[in-house]
């Protein structure tokens, strides 16, 4: 579509909705009423806190149409087809459907202001096969997305994978435990950037590698669903491998443009104030993050992960220096904090680390309130902790929290109007953001963007559709979609300019 035909569209569409008048429930409307903020939140929104922010999605969790336009079969659309992987058997084939009301949902964040959009592109749209041919369709598609996010005046962040691996690739030679998969993805970033990188200056390489590593080769509890720490390890140093790859394509390519690479961490708390329980807590940390983020600005692993991993693949000389400089910001998906404790011998998701980890403290207690997912407790004052030690180990120039948002408790199950009250996703958001705000007024942590989790109820992996981290409520059955109290909190915390909460989408 033209890019007058999509600025028709969103004008439109914008200028219909405000016309609507009052909106009903039952129709795909949302009323002021269903927006209603307590006193303490309109005074917090107050303040605006110093730092922008974005909506966050991904690719294989919100587009659907597995199967449409070329799209290839991916690990997770083969992970998905094995019963008893994905809770009531859902699968990612629908979705949100991003793929046909992309419009509708630009719109959307059009209508709330938002000026931020991160999202993926899916890596078996644009090689079915993982390379080789490109499916021109994908590309296409995603110049569509692109050129309308850009028209409704929101700035786009991409990554170019999240953990939807073809699975052609996977077949051919095991995927992320082989370095075949380093000048793949080199040429698949190369495709991306040289026909999208006009479009914007702020990409990602990879999402989450410890998760799709240690979850994915090391534990066999995502895809593609193979238990071997020996194969985890081997996809850490690929990644880096691919990681380095791609940014040299794109420092050739996106002149001018800032790359990254999401890395994900929950803070590690001590569980006693012995010393031992905080060497703990440090090593943790730098297995789950420091495998990564140490590569990236120390040149090396950590000697933690060094002495414990007898297996650990060798940072050479070369792949230090072409990681130096490799990211331009660093990129953080935070949700939550465990307690850690000193343990010699213990085996963790990434084999000898010598601690464990609880998220009760010795007295039995939560260490937060319970979410919807088990492994979620609402920790504000670890985000604070984390950034701090993110900025004290690596001092980057910049920091971009690119996910961190929360599944309320019991919201699948309650009926549409009160899950739109998700009262628990309001306190939690603005509690984050008002822990991220001490963190950069008061520790000096040059945190300069937050992208809340997510802008759409979506496929949440191995939970399907029963654990809902959306900003916006979506009625999988109708596609309809509604606004939730915490999406407009945020918008009014972060002084977006509402142009008119009383909202629709379209039936098509």
């Amino acid at each position: 579509m033209e890019g007058s035909a999509v600025l028709g569209f969103l004008f439109c569409l914008v200028t219909g909705i405000q016309a609507a008048g009052t909106a009903q429930q039952g129709t795909g409307l949302v009323g002021d009423g269903s927006l209603t903020l307590s006193l303490l939140q309109v005074e917090a929104a107050q303040t605006t806190p110093p730092f922008y922010l974005g909506f966050a999605t991904a690719a294989p969790q919100i587009e659907g149409a597995n199967a449409t336009d070329g799209r290839g079969p991916s690990i997770w659309d083969t992970y998905e087809a094995i019963p008893g992987n994905i809770d009531n058997g859902d699968t990612s084939a629908v979705a949100d459907d991003f793929y046909h009301l992309y419009l509708n949902d630009i719109a959307a964040m059009r209508l709330l202001g938002v000026k931020r959009f991160r999202m993926s592109i899916a890596w078996p749209r644009i090689f079915p096969s993982g390379d080789g041919q490109v499916n021109q369709q994908g590309l296409d598609f995603y110049a569509r997305v692109l050129e309308a996010l850009l028209v409704a005046g929101i700035e786009p962040h991409v990554t170019l994978y999240h953990w939807d691996l073809p699975q052609a690739l996977q077949d051919r030679f095991g995927g992320w435990n082989s370095d075949q998969i380093v000048p793949i993805f080199a040429q698949y970033a190369a495709t991306v950037f040289q026909a999208l990188g006009d479009y914007t200056t702020h990409w990602t390489t990879v999402n989450e590698p410890w998760t799709f590593c240690f979850l994915g080769y090391g534990q066999g509890s995502g895809a593609p669903g193979i238990n071997d720490k020996v194969q985890a390890w081997n996809c850490v140093h690929n990644v880096l491998q691919a990681h380095a790859a791609a940014v040299k394509q794109f420092r050739a390519l996106v002149p001018g443009g800032k790359i990254s690479i999401n890395l994900n961490c929950d803070w590690a708390q001590p569980l006693t104030g012995a010393p031992s329980d905080a060497d703990a807590a440090q090593r943790k940390m730098e297995f789950m993050l420091g495998a990564f983020a140490d590569p990236i600005f120390k040149g090396d692993f950590p000697a933690s992960v060094k002495q414990r991993i007898s297996f650990l693949p060798q940072i050479t000389p070369q792949l230090a220096a072409d990681l130096n400089g490799s990211v331009d910001y660093f990129a953080l998906n935070h949700y939550t904090s465990t307690f850690v404790a000193n343990q010699q011998g213990a085996m963790g998701l990434q084999g000898a680390c010598d601690y464990t980890e609880t998220q009760v403290d010795v007295n039995g207690k939560l260490i937060g309130d319970q979410a919807e997912s088990d492994w979620l407790k609402v920790t504000p004052w670890g985000f604070r902790l984390m950034l701090n030690w993110v900025n004290n180990r690596y001092q980057p120039n910049e920091i971009v929290v690119t996910e961190n948002g929360m599944s309320m408790k019991g919201e699948s199950a309650m009926p549409m109007p009160q899950a739109l009250q998700d009262t628990q996703r309001v306190n939690f958001c603005r509690d984050y953001v008002a822990a991220a705000t001490d963190a950069v007024n008061l520790d000096k942590v040059p945190m300069t963007g937050y992208f809340a989790w997510s802008l759409l109820d979506n496929f949440e992996w191995g939970n399907g559709y029963s654990k809902r981290f959306g900003l916006v409520h979506v009625d999988f059955k109708t596609q309809q979609r509604y606004y939730k109290a915490s999406a407009k909190f945020l918008v009014n915390l972060f002084n977006c300019t509402v142009l008119d909460p009383t909202y629709t989408y379209p039936s098509d």
